[in-house]
């Protein structure tokens, strides 16, 4: 069976005329005849009812033309699409993110996107950093907003710099630490830490490992989470701490109390990876909003602390 099987029975049927139908198809009639029985013998059963001036659909013909029309509208649909796509009216952009630093920059750039570029249709994925870089090498992410991994992980990748996120020490509103208005990497030592998962996160790992190198000591972690959501529901019930980023404030508000921790520690780096030999013309466009969407988060006047 064949696409133009359909398209014959579909015009047979409406017109109930074989001649009219063979007539709008620019067919012979007996090619026609011969199309709609060699259709009948395969499917085994009867779709029209023949006189000698007009057709009419048997009840199995009445339910297969329901199926045949929306069989021909999902082939017109998907030709459009790819016909889009070649001509550059229509792109999927899949972008791996991590929800927490991406925050201030990737919201903005996404409205903006969607106005320069209504033909693509971005799909976001939340996903761990090896996560991102695995989609990136295997070509099923053209884009990762990430921290930036170490440079062995960032092998076969291109990485820039968008913007820096401080780290501080986060905890719970009834935390016992919550009065302090700073906290030294001394005192970090007698804590208990909740982190992300090292498997998922070992770039984490391995700043909490250098930032606890200062005061000669190794971070004591209690308990490890998947996702942003696991940390901050850990810390909400006071009975542990967290070195998370600033950012952390603009999706928690006053649920978590953030410390600034002395000497101030380093700041994470936050970007974008790509494969340059993947990237597409949606990518760049997108990748431009980003910069412009980052750039005019930095320039952004910093709120006075009441």
């Amino acid at each position: 069976m064949e696409l133009r099987h359909l398209r014959y029975f579909v015009a047979v049927a409406k017109e109930e005329n074989v001649s009219r139908a063979a007539l709008n198809l620019h067919v012979s009639q007996p090619a026609l005849s011969r199309q709609i029985r060699d259709l009948e013998d395969e499917i085994g059963f009867l779709l029209l009812k023949r006189s000698a001036k007009s057709v009419h659909l048997t009840e199995a013909g009445r339910t297969f033309l329901v199926e045949s029309q929306a069989v021909l509208r999902r082939a017109d649909e998907a030709v459009q699409a790819a016909r889009d796509v070649a001509s550059g009216l229509r792109e999927e952009l899949n972008v791996g993110y991590a929800p927490m630093p991406t925050v201030k920059f990737l919201p903005p750039a996404l409205r903006a996107f969607r106005k320069q570029c209504p033909g693509v249709r971005v799909k976001l994925y939340d996903l761990s950093p090896e996560e991102m870089l695995t989609g990136l090498h295997e070509g099923r992410l053209q884009l990762a907003f990430l921290v930036r991994p170490t440079r062995a992980m960032l092998r076969g990748l291109h990485f820039e710099e968008f913007a820096r996120d401080h780290m501080r020490l986060a905890v719970g509103r009834n935390h016992p630490l919550a009065k302090l208005r700073s906290i030294s990497t001394q005192q970090l030592k007698d804590q208990s830490l909740v982190a992300y998962s090292r498997k998922a996160y070992p770039e984490y790992h391995a700043y909490l490992g250098a930032l606890f190198s200062g005061a000669r000591a190794r971070p004591s972690i209690v308990e490890e989470h998947d996702d942003g959501v696991g940390l901050v529901t850990a810390l909400e019930t006071g009975l542990s701490v967290a070195i998370l980023p600033q950012s952390l404030e603009l999706t928690t508000g006053a649920r978590i109390k953030l410390i600034p921790i002395t000497p101030l520690p380093s700041p994470l780096v936050l970007g974008v990876a790509w494969v340059p030999a993947r990237m597409t013309s949606a990518a760049e466009q997108f990748l431009n909003v980003t910069r412009r969407s980052a750039k005019g988060v930095q320039k952004e006047p910093k709120k006075a602390r009441v």
